[in-house]
């Protein structure tokens, strides 16, 4: 049998997919053209959240209506005496703190409006001001403030508190961070200012500061609760309950020009989506913030170290994991474990407010696993369908392999029971043959008969199982089923005798008679190897007994012999005769046994002496022995030599009928020579 080589990816095809997940996601990770997949495993996550708005901060907003309605001019900053009225208003309401994300770094037009604004602020004792701050570059590890530019001195005395108003953008104008703090730092932001004002329990240790935070937004723009500023001084429009306890905070919208010197808004996570909302006012990601501290709700990273080892793991798993799959196996694994991944990343957001860069994973260590898986497999199976067409070329025709290939059912280890029509041949007196003959010269006499006999299989898709000595077993209905088996294994006994005395004839002068054996039967049949070696076989005492017809052609002179369960459905299909019933060594039960002759036109031709045979026959199986040996005498005058008349001339001859028991029908016990 041909061995099959164990292709599956075990070993080096899910060592090089592993390998090559680990090395493209730490090569992606942490690198500058990669943030985009950093910043989108961030963003991705807002999608599905749902919105809840907070209730521990306004916005009261110095918008369009705001400008119209209090007649606020939009190319000059605000008159400063509505600013002291708005802190007196939030005095009033009970407001927790009040927070301008405005700079006043310069004296306005009406000293007296400043001075009010200033005793304002300093009855309140709860406002904090914005400073501003140019940097020298953003980036992860924080920010490099060259200058600040701070409140008026009379402001900034009267406040409770300062922070930078400075926002740390990335490169596609989208905050995902708080400000990050520099050691040097001497000025807090604008939310971390407000948020230990308030008492915070993040601000309590100073060093906390310096931590890298990532904003979690509770929803779109304008979620946070928020009304004009306009609305916030009249009374008739609001009473104190909607700013009692609350931190308001004060800024500007887009669509109000040159209300502060703060004029900023920025993308956030849910900007790729929603058209409509695409900039968030830098006042609400400075609520925003404030929240998080308050709360201690922000998102966190991974540390880098823990962020690799993950990448690593996942890259692992994926690469060597989906290498041992079917490329459709595969397609379907990958899909779930990137659902899996994002699933997991949405569940980590939300229960433990942790972030980590998940599209590295989904965007690139899986499709690469997943290509290399495809690729491997692809050419695995490529190779060993062309070793598996090999090994069964020899035991199939070209279109049964074909057909083979498809399924692949038959490489699979373990049998099952099937009816089989088996066939033995055997080269009669071939010991004697090879006896005188050169090594090279028996071995290309060899090489012509298998090509000759096994074209005959072919021809009918038998199945070759094994080539033995000189002999061949083969079957037929396995491993592809053939409702018409039986007439298959005849018409092959029939086309070997055909074409052997044709090979005979052309390609040598030694005459090589092969003795064929037929039986149909229930048998274990299947690949009785391994993954690792394909042997395609059938076993059974039916195999058994289809081997022992083969050695009876030698005690009846015959050339092929079936049994009657081959023979049954053949009848008008070839020439053949009835021999009896033999009981066969290793065999209990005596065996019905039919000689095919050849086709079903010779059949008027052997009619005269098959027919004396069958009257020699019956007086046999009457015990009416001198006139069975009377017609089988006949017969071999109608066809001299004939192999069964002689047989039973000379059994009968040595036959004692007072030994014979009551109970025989005619049935021969062969003894083995």
């Amino acid at each position: 049998m041909g061995l099959i080589k164990n292709f599956k990816p075990q070993g080096w095809g899910g060592t090089i997919g592993a390998l090559l997940a680990v090395l493209a996601g730490l090569a992606v990770y942490q690198n500058p053209w990669s943030r985009l997949l950093e910043n989108s495993s961030y963003d991705l996550l807002f999608l599905p959240q749902k919105v809840v708005p907070p209730e521990d901060v306004v916005i009261v907003y110095l918008d369009e209506d705001s400008h119209k309605e209090l007649g606020q001019k939009f190319n000059q900053p605000w008159d400063r005496n509505l600013h002291g009225r708005l802190v007196e208003r939030m005095t009033a309401a009970g407001a927790k703190a009040v927070v301008f994300d405005i700079v006043f770094s310069d004296l306005g037009p009406d000293r007296a409006a400043d001075h009010y604004f200033a005793a304002a602020m300093e009855s309140n004792k709860r406002v904090v001001l914005a400073a501003d701050s140019v940097s020298a570059a953003y980036g992860v590890d924080g920010v490099a403030a060259q200058s600040i530019t701070p409140p008026l001195e009379m402001f900034s005395v009267a406040a409770a508190s300062v922070g930078s108003a400075e926002m740390a953008p990335d490169h596609d104008m989208t905050i995902r961070r708080h400000l990050p703090a520099m050691r040097d730092d001497l000025l807090p932001g604008l939310s971390w200012a407000a948020a230990q004002l308030v008492k915070a329990p993040v601000t309590e240790t100073e060093a906390s500061r310096l931590e890298q935070r990532w904003v979690h937004y509770y929803g779109p723009p304008a979620t946070i609760p928020n009304l004009s500023y306009y609305r916030a001084l009249s009374y008739e429009e609001t009473d104190n309950g909607l700013f009692r306890d609350k931190v308001v905070f004060v800024g500007a919208r887009m669509f109000t020009k040159f209300s502060g010197e703060r004029k900023d808004e920025y993308r956030t996570p849910y900007s790729s989506w929603m058209l409509q909302k695409l900039f968030m006012s830098g006042v609400e990601i400075q609520a925003t913030i404030f929240l998080n501290l308050i709360r201690g709700d922000w998102l966190n990273r991974l540390p880098l170290s823990t962020e690799r080892w993950a990448l690593t793991l996942v890259g692992f798993l994926a690469g060597f994991g989906l290498a041992r799959l079917r490329p459709a196996i595969a397609v379907g694994t990958a899909l779930l474990g990137a659902a899996a991944v994002m699933i997991m990343a949405w569940f980590l957001c939300t229960t433990s407010r942790v972030c980590f860069p998940w599209l590295i994973v989904v965007v690139v260590q899986i499709p690469l696993a997943l290509l290399w898986a495809i690729t491997f497999n692809t050419l695995r199976l490529y190779f060993e369908n062309r070793l598996l067409g090999v090994t069964l070329g020899q035991h199939l025709s070209p279109s049964r392999v074909k057909q083979l290939l498809k399924t692949r059912d038959v490489l699979h280890p373990g049998a099952e029971k099937t009816e089989l029509s088996i066939m033995f041949t055997d080269i009669a007196d071939f010991s004697v043959i090879s006896e005188h003959m050169d090594s090279d010269e028996l071995a290309r006499l060899m090489n012509d008969y298998f090509e000759a006999a096994i074209s005959c299989v072919h021809e009918t898709d038998g199945f070759l199982v094994k080539l033995i000595g000189d002999a061949l077993f083969v079957i037929w209905n396995a491993p592809i089923a053939q409702p018409d088996h039986r007439e298959r294994a005849a018409r092959t006994a029939l086309l070997l005798q055909q074409r052997l005395v044709a090979f005979t004839g052309a390609k040598n002068d030694r005459a090589l008679r092969t003795r064929i054996g037929l039986h149909t039967g229930v048998a274990n049949v299947g690949n009785f190897g391994s993954t690792t070696r394909f042997d395609y076989t059938a076993i059974g005492e039916n195999i058994n007994l289809a081997s022992r017809m083969e050695g009876l052609n030698k005690h009846l002179g015959t050339g092929v012999l079936a049994t009657g369960e081959t023979a049954a459905p053949l009848d008008g299909l070839v020439d053949m005769r009835m021999l009896g019933h033999f009981r066969l060594k290793g065999f209990q039960r005596a065996v019905a046994v039919h000689e095919i002759l050849g086709p079903a036109s010779n059949a008027e031709t052997t009619r005269p002496w098959r027919e004396t045979f069958a009257q020699g026959l019956r007086h046999f199986q009457q015990r009416e022995m001198d006139r069975a040996r009377e017609a089988f005498v006949r017969t071999l005058e109608l066809r001299p030599d004939d192999g069964p008349s002689l047989f039973y001339i000379g059994m009968m001859e040595e036959l004692v009928p007072e030994l014979i028991a009551d109970d025989w029908h005619g049935e021969v016990d062969i003894k083995e020579k």
